[in-house]
């Protein structure tokens, strides 16, 4: 469905300016380029002996003798707000390169040399796109995101969860999963994706967060890939369940709820976020304001997006709109103001 990596958009002055202004911009070490320098690499394999898209990647003493320090210093910065004194004993474990992204995203290991306790984040490519996506996720969702950037360096907090891939795989199958749970958590999510318009929800690009309760198991599934926000011009590549990858989950919520059931969470969720849209009206609004303004994709997307949308919800709204933020922006408005829109009308 996605077959070619999205073109990069640099950040505005204007995008700038609302960073710095809601605590996004940090004076952290400019050390993407440097991570570029590495002298060699071999192919990462996760715990289970299972070869990844990954590379740990090596670098001369001279070139990691300059990293080291602006690493830790970043991770404390991320973490706890630079103190230096809270970071001498943490060291950079290991580096990984993942030249499969748009963003060529580095993960960095830091380990505690106290308890040996490791922690993850990651350095990647700045661009606009992923930034509007990071900031529609923590405005709209119910989870909080925490990063920083600087220059063409951003700096992200690892995101926790099950990858959505080894989830269908390995959990569904399981009898002790609460299917109606998962079933129920998905149709949350695919409804927050389409309705802040985050394209490419295959199950590489999210992770389930599982969290125990007093009687039940709570699912929560957390994208972790930003790039394609706003960015594709078919309206289908912004519904989750469309992608092939992640049809076992589909297949379930068909099978586990009527679609009574699915539009009724469909609605709760529409109705959460507009709660929080009202709660960060002032931030939402110049975010969108600033999106508006923007290229973020080929003007050709723009146009097929707007022409989707139209014959999805049945409607001109979006006939006026030249830009894909004036199309993010008219949509969260349209599904936002307008809670009374028809899942199963959508999906017919």
């Amino acid at each position: 469905m996605i077959s070619r990596r999205k073109n990069f958009y640099p950040v505005s002055a204007s995008l700038g300016q609302y960073l710095y202004h809601f605590g996004r911009y940090s004076e952290i070490p400019l050390v993407y380029d440097d991570l570029l320098r590495f002298s060699g690499s071999i192919p990462y394999e996760d715990p289970s002996g299972k070869e990844t898209l990954w590379l740990t990647v090596m670098y001369s003493q001279e070139v990691m003798m300059e990293l080291r320090p602006q690493l830790t210093q970043i991770y404390a910065e991320l973490k706890i707000g630079g103190d230096s004194a809270h970071h001498e004993h943490l060291i950079v474990d290991r580096i990984d390169f993942g030249e499969f992204g748009n963003s060529r995203p580095f993960r960095i290991r830091i380990t505690n040399q106290y308890n040996d306790n490791s922690d993850y984040y990651y350095v990647k490519n700045c661009d606009a796109s992923r930034l509007y996506g990071l900031e529609l996720e923590h405005i709209l969702s119910p989870n909080r995101i925490n990063y920083l950037c600087r220059g063409n360096t951003l700096i992200e907090e690892h995101i926790a969860g099950i990858p959505g891939d080894a989830f269908a795989e390995e959990y569904l199958q399981k009898k002790n999963v609460n299917r109606v749970r998962i079933a129920k958590e998905f149709v949350k999510f695919n409804e927050r994706c389409f309705i802040r318009l985050l394209g490419d929800m295959r199950s590489v690009n999210y992770v389930v967060d599982v969290t125990p309760d007093f009687e039940e198991v709570q699912y929560r599934v957390r994208p972790i890939d930003f790039d394609q926000q706003s960015y594709q011009g078919r309206g289908k590549t912004y519904m989750a369940y469309h992608f092939d990858s992640n049809k076992d989950v589909t297949r379930l919520s068909f099978r586990e709820m009527n679609r009574k059931t699915i539009a009724q969470y469909a609605e709760e969720e529409r109705t959460q976020m507009s709660r929080r849209a009202s709660v960060e009206k002032r931030r939402l609004q110049a975010l969108l304001t600033t999106m508006a303004r923007e290229e973020l994709a080929p003007p050709e997307h723009v146009i097929q997006l707007r022409e989707d949308l139209g014959k999805i919800h049945e409607t001109t709204a979006f006939d006026k709109c030249i830009t894909m933020g004036e199309l993010t922006r008219e949509h969260i408005n349209f599904m936002l103001g307008s809670r009374q829109f028809s899942y199963a009308k959508r999906n017919r």
